[in-house]
């Protein structure tokens, strides 16, 4: 017994070694493929606009009478193929869109205030210059919901419809209550980047992505996760004052297909999807029995739903 307990801490400090060694060889290599990557990503896909004298990426694919816009969620790095489960089952009939916003996918990180208004402009303005009008279909997911909502209030001539992919509604108590986890898992996400695990993660959850798009992914994940143009867009100030704003005047009326998903066991999210429901001239609430990135699950489903809103619209 004596012996064991004098093997404990030489134990420990090879543990303690080994994992340092690991660690830092971890590192070194995904320094190395940063290198790598930023050669890779220079070849992106998706058009470049200027916008406050950065570069923002725009993409689109599709043509027809309805242009859907698709807004990603909090700090998805990728959202041209975060999407594109999605947006295939739909492009033979629709223009397709998607903006990445600054700080995500390809285009520019920015400093100062990430307001929603100051979102909002930079993305019509992006999609102004780059050629495209509405009105316009929004499929927000998450908390681009925020943005989508104050989009149709203060230019309904612009927006036609949305659709919610488990999108949120702005307001400030549900923020308020997960800021310090939401902060934690900025963190840990940075921190897993830094060193390089996130390399090693799936980034195609759809199955849908060829083998050099997985590589691209992999690269703005690696590149762009918990940057700090992304964790400025969701300080409280912007919550509090953007949630004023909106339930200052009245919810949009425009047809909404609100998508819930059965992790949702938030009450006041879940009321707030119905509020803007009841709202619209053609509102649902649909629950789906998977996580929170319903268009990486349900998109066939979802694909089908739109097209017969759009067709309703007509």
């Amino acid at each position: 017994m004596k012996k064991k307990i004098k093997l404990f801490p030489k134990v420990l400090l090879v543990a303690f070694a080994v994992i340092t060694v690991c660690l830092t060889g971890l590192f070194i290599y995904n320094r190395i493929m940063l290198k790598k990557d930023a050669a890779l990503l220079k070849e992106h896909v998706g058009q470049m606009v200027e916008v406050d004298g950065h570069d923002m990426c725009v993409y689109f694919e599709g043509e027809g009478d309805h242009t859907i816009v698709f807004m990603s969620g909090w700090g998805e790095p990728s959202p041209i193929y975060d999407f594109k489960a999605l947006y295939s089952q739909l492009s033979n009939d629709y223009r397709i869109v998607v903006i990445e916003k600054f700080g995500y996918g390809f285009s520019d990180e920015v400093g100062g205030r990430r307001s929603f208004y100051t979102i909002l402009r930079q993305d019509r303005e992006a999609l102004d210059k780059a050629g495209i009008t509405g009105p316009f279909v929004l499929c927000p997911h998450s908390l681009s919901g925020v943005e989508a909502i104050l989009w149709a209030q203060k230019y309904p001539e612009e927006v036609e419809a949305i659709v919610g992919l488990d999108m949120m509604v702005a307001n400030a108590n549900i923020q308020s209550k997960y800021e310090v986890l939401n902060n934690l898992a900025m963190d840990i996400n940075s921190i897993a980047k830094n060193i390089g695990f996130l390399r090693f993660i799936n980034v195609d959850e759809t199955g849908t992505l060829t083998e050099e798009e997985k590589r691209t992914v992999t690269a703005l994940y690696c590149r762009d996760t918990a940057n700090d143009t992304v964790r400025n867009e969701r300080e409280i100030e912007n919550i509090k004052e953007v949630s004023v704003a909106i339930y200052s005047t009245s919810l949009p009326t425009v047809p909404t297909i609100q998508y819930i998903t059965e992790e949702d066991n938030d009450n006041t999210w879940i009321v707030s999807a119905q509020k803007l429901a009841d709202a619209s001239k053609n509102g649902q609430v649909i629950k789906l029995d998977c996580g929170h990135y319903v268009h990486h699950y349900e998109y066939e489903r979802i694909a089908k739903d739109i097209k017969v809103l759009i067709e309703g619209l007509e």
